[in-house]
């Protein structure tokens, strides 16, 4: 730079001085020989000034050789000088092309401000204007001109040494200045417009990312959120405001506030004198709905309107205030004082009869401290006993008290202490009762018993006389209630022996009525019987078929009474019992003249699927028995949420209100006009049945239009579902006995023959035997072939049916299906055959269940 000294330049001015000290050495040496030549002073002097004079010149002499080492040093001073101004000039040239490389404009600046050094950036800032960058200009006068020329819009100071502006073209300037060791100022402008872009652009991202968020949020809450800025402009909304408002889709933001609520069901929120701060309203739609409508005005002039659905809260607190109401009016019409003080000592509740007792003004006692409220006396006395309900303690006691009519009387005080759910004591409940009444009558009776003692002895001799006659009559009546209770033992012991007896023979007694029934089933059947037979055996098979039903009814009867018969409960599928019972009584229906219709069901029940189908044989028995020809039955059901009521319908007779209680009674008829001989048992032993069950009975009925009869079963589950051997129930009958082959062992040579009969008559292959060994020697040693094994329960020997069945198919290649036939009703019995596989059937034997069962044994 052209303001430094090179080195150069200090030994030249080095040399300059020499030269002249050399010069005034010179003229002294001269002007010393000139004085001692002229002979002037004395001889001494003069010695003293050659020497003086000699001196000097050694000095001379020894400065010149300092002087030659100087020029020497100067000459090659300078040279190395050259070199190094050389070199200077060569980094000077660099450091400005270094500067000029750099893209921020560079200025440097001397001690006194003026410019020594710029780049060609720093020149390109200014081109705009009409100003000509130069050096030795003044910092003072750039200045100047940059700010007369207008480009500068802003100045924005960051710190001391740095200074950002905003240009008039956009753009955006920042100006560093740094000191240098000699006083100088370094100045670094540098354009940081993409950098202010890039952050005005994350500024921007940042923004609508938080007004994203913002609106989420708000669109989140659960109440509505409107803010209208100060000019009245809809800013922000959201849907829970849209909706609680009824507005409908056509609004956006920049909107009017007031256009947008004037269609909406709150169209006075948008007029301006609502603007009130802080304003708070319900607001009741005429759905029912309640809006709460709040106003906040911000410091800026803008506003946030909420709504809040508080329908509910409104609902609520209608309710508290009518139970509220209640409450007071119960506790009013109460004929006790009843308050509630808290734990402060102060009244936060009173009834009506309290106030009128103390003679205090309505609600005057409420907030007001119980030491305020009465007399001294009277605090102190009830303070204790406070104090101890407040501690937890629950107190029932009396006081005497004086109204403020002047009337003395005797109170009964209770106190309760309200417990909250941390275990503290938030106040007490008092009641007060006016006993002045019961103590009167309590002091009478004490005044009584003063008197009584006597009047006690008195009635004491009395009563000893009358107790002796008492206890001959005590003897008396024990002595009759003895002989009451043995003749009642022994009538129940005749009863339980007759009942027991009748079930003991049924198998007897069911027997050879069996066996009728099979030989007369196989006579109407048989095809060469005339006209006349076939008339007179069904008389004989009607008349037998009143036997078995008098008969099977007494038995029954006898069971049920006996205790004999429970119920085994199960799951099976009902569809099995009724599809079953619609093929039964089908042809008895149409062979009486009706028409029988069956709906059917897919569900599952859960009851005894015998005795449930005791119950449905008896009421479409009696369908059939109470219809006139023509007319119609229906087996149908119904479905609940648990439970399936089976119904059968007729367009019968029907049956009076009045008797609908009495049919279910023993020998109670229903029609007593009919000429059928029933004992009218059936709906006796119906209700039995149902009581064993546990199932709910329905009858309805309208005479000359017909009845129903309906049971409740309840509802199984697939997953109770087991295994059954109820298959009589099961399948639909299908003509497979032409040709079946079956095996009949019974111990009654009658019902073989009977069986025999019947069977044959059906098409089938018949083998009867009276034992086991009669059966191998008829079928050649169990050799023949079989379809079906028709066993007797009981055998003789002691033998029964199951071992029997059990033995026959251990000799067979393959177990065979087997029917047991039985009078035995016990549940024991059943869960073996069902575990075994058999078929069970009791006696005596319909054909026609029969004709069923055997088709499905053979399918």
């Amino acid at each position: 730079m052209d303001s430094v000294h090179s080195p150069e330049h200090d030994r030249v001015d080095e040399l300059q001085a020499l030269r002249q000290e050399n010069a005034r050495l010179k003229r002294i040496n001269a002007a010393l020989i000139e004085r001692v030549e002229s002979g002037r002073s004395y001889q001494s002097e003069a010695y003293a000034s050659f020497k003086h004079s000699v001196v000097l010149a050694e000095q001379v002499r020894e400065r010149t050789d300092a002087l030659s080492d100087a020029m020497h040093e100067l000459k090659t001073s300078n040279a190395l000088l050259t070199q190094a101004s050389h070199q200077a000039q060569v980094a000077h040239q660099h450091l400005v092309d270094a500067i000029d490389s750099i893209s921020d404009g560079f200025v440097l600046f001397d001690a006194e401000r003026k410019i020594v050094l710029f780049n060609r950036h720093f020149e390109s800032f200014w081109q705009q204007s009409t100003l000509q960058i130069s050096k030795q200009m003044s910092m003072q006068t750039l200045n100047r001109v940059i700010a007369d020329s207008g480009m500068i819009a802003e100045k924005l100071r960051t710190s001391t040494e740095q200074v950002v502006y905003r240009l008039s073209n956009g753009r955006w300037l920042q100006v560093t200045e740094r000191p240098t060791l000699d006083g100088g100022l370094v100045v670094v402008h540098t354009d940081i417009t993409d950098l202010k872009l890039r952050e005005t652009r994350r500024r921007e991202r940042e923004l609508a990312q938080k007004t994203r968020l913002l609106q989420q949020t708000v669109d989140n809450l659960s109440q509505g959120v409107a803010l209208v800025s100060a000019r009245g402009v809809l800013e922000l909304c959201n849907y829970r405001f849209l909706q609680l408002a009824n507005i409908a889709g056509g609004y956006r933001s920049g909107m009017p506030f007031a256009e947008v609520m004037r269609e909406s069901l709150l169209p006075g929120l948008g007029q301006p004198d609502t603007q009130l701060r802080g304003m708070t309203r319900e607001h009741h739609l005429d759905d029912g709905h309640v809006l709460e409508v709040r106003l906040h005005v911000l410091a800026d002039g803008s506003s946030v309107h909420t709504l809040s659905d508080i329908t509910e809260r409104y609902r609520h607190a209608e309710a508290l205030r009518e139970s509220e109401h209640w409450i007071r009016m119960i506790t009013d019409h109460v004929p006790a004082m009843i308050a509630y003080v808290r734990h402060d000592f102060t009244y936060s509740f009173v009834n009506k009869v309290y106030e009128q007792w103390y003679n205090w003004p309505h609600n005057s006692a409420l907030g007001c401290s119980l030491r305020e409220a009465h007399r001294d006396e009277h605090f102190r006395r009830l303070q204790p006993y406070i104090s101890r309900a407040l501690q937890g303690e629950t107190l029932t006691f009396e006081v005497a008290e004086t109204s403020v009519g002047g009337k003395n009387c005797h109170m009964q005080r209770s106190y309760v202490p309200n417990r909250l759910a941390d275990g503290s004591v938030d106040g007490i409940f008092v009641m007060v009762k006016d006993i002045t009444e019961r103590h009167r009558n309590a002091e009478a009776l004490h005044q009584a018993y003063q008197h009584l003692e006597e009047r006690v002895r008195e009635r004491t001799r009395e009563l000893t006389e009358l107790n002796a006659q008492l206890v001959g009559e005590v003897e008396e009546r024990r002595l009759a209630e003895a002989r009451l209770r043995e003749a009642k033992h022994q009538a129940d012991e005749a009863n339980l022996s007759k009942t027991k007896f009748l079930a003991a023979v049924s198998h007897d007694l069911l027997q050879p009525l069996n066996a009728a029934r099979l030989f007369t089933s196989a006579l109407v059947e048989h095809k060469n019987c005339g006209a006349d037979a076939q008339s007179m055996l069904k008389n004989v098979s009607n008349s037998l078929d009143d036997v078995e039903n008098l008969l099977g009814t007494l038995v029954d009867i006898s069971k049920l009474d006996a205790g004999v018969i429970t119920a085994d409960i199960g799951v099976f599928a009902v569809e099995d019992l009724l599809s079953n019972l619609a093929v039964e009584y089908r042809e008895m229906a149409r062979s009486a003249g009706l028409q029988l219709d069956f709906v059917s069901s897919s569900v599952l029940v859960k009851s005894d699927i015998h005795l449930l189908a005791r119950v449905l044989r008896n009421f479409l028995s009696n369908a059939i028995r109470y219809t006139g020809q023509g007319g119609r039955i229906l087996l149908g059901c119904r479905r609940t949420a648990s439970a399936l009521w089976i119904e059968i319908w007729d367009t019968g007779a029907g049956i009076p209100e009045d008797k609908l209680d009495e049919i279910f009674l023993e020998f109670k008829r229903g029609d007593s006009q009919r000429q059928d001989r029933g004992l009218g048992l059936g709906l006796a032993i119906v209700d039995k049945i149902t009581r064993i069950l546990q199932h709910r009975l329905r009858v309805q009925s309208r005479p000359g239009h017909g009845s129903v009869f309906a049971i409740e079963v309840p509802l199984g589950h697939r997953h109770e579902l087991g295994m059954r051997a109820e298959a009589e129930y099961q399948g639909h009958v299908l003509e497979r006995l032409q040709g079946a082959r079956i095996w009949v062992l019974d111990n009654d040579a009658a019902i073989c023959q009977a069986m025999q009969n019947l069977l044959e008559g059906w098409g089938c292959e018949v083998v009867t035997a009276l034992s086991e060994a009669h059966l191998a020697e008829q079928t050649a040693g169990l050799s023949l072939p079989v379809d079906v094994l028709i066993v007797d329960y009981h055998l003789d020997d002691v033998v029964d049916g199951v071992g029997a069945i059990a033995r026959i198919n251990a000799q067979l290649a393959g177990p065979v299906p087997a029917l047991m036939i039985t009078a035995n009703y016990s549940n024991e019995l059943k869960q073996e055959m069902r575990q075994l596989g058999h078929t069970l059937m009791h006696k005596p034997v319909k054909p026609m269940r029969l004709k069923t069962t055997l088709n499905h044994l053979l399918g």
